[in-house]
């Protein structure tokens, strides 16, 4: 009886775990969202769709989770229990073992987001990167083609000289 309350707990605690996982990726795709720069309509639906598959992932890999340890716990935590008071140390029990493993599940999880979020934080970089050397040889082009009139001015001028001092020296 007592094993059945202790089980019921240890789902209970587990549950709650990834559910506060579940949320927290919930919140964390959501502040994404929110800092979604309008760059552009291609680059917008593109971390949309990163963020919404990230959230799905990550939605679809607890809820599987949750079931394995379930499943596991059903079968397996009474015979374990069993054999873990008879021969084994706390450590090693299952309620510790499935609570370490959620653990784990819940940073793959969070992990899976952040690695995301670096990805779009990359994609960013880079976006502004190619702005400002758009910008760069934007003001580059127009100041060859102020150097370029600056040279046709300068060509133009000493041909005119030329001419001009050419035609005096022919009329003297």
């Amino acid at each position: 009886m007592a094993s059945n309350r202790k089980e019921r707990d240890t789902e209970t605690t587990i549950n709650l775990a990834l559910d506060e996982t579940k949320s927290t990726v919930r919140k964390t795709t959501d502040e994404a969202v929110k800092e979604i720069p309008r760059f552009t309509k291609a680059v917008n639906e593109y971390q949309q769709e990163t963020i919404q598959a990230t959230k799905d992932i990550a939605d679809s890999f607890l809820e599987s989770q949750k079931e394995v340890i379930h499943s596991m716990q059903s079968l397996w935590v009474p015979y374990v229990e069993n054999v873990q008071n008879t021969y084994l140390s706390y450590w090693g029990s299952p309620q510790r073992l499935t609570e370490n493993y959620a653990r784990a599940v819940s940073n793959i999880s969070d992990n899976t987001v952040a690695a995301t979020r670096l990805a779009n934080n990359a994609l960013f970089a880079s976006m502004d990167v190619w702005k400002n050397s758009i910008q760069h040889t934007r003001d580059n082009t127009k100041e060859f083609s102020r150097l370029n009139a600056n040279v046709a001015n300068t060509f133009e001028n000493a041909a005119r000289d030329n001419l001009r001092d050419f035609s005096r020296e022919r009329r003297q």
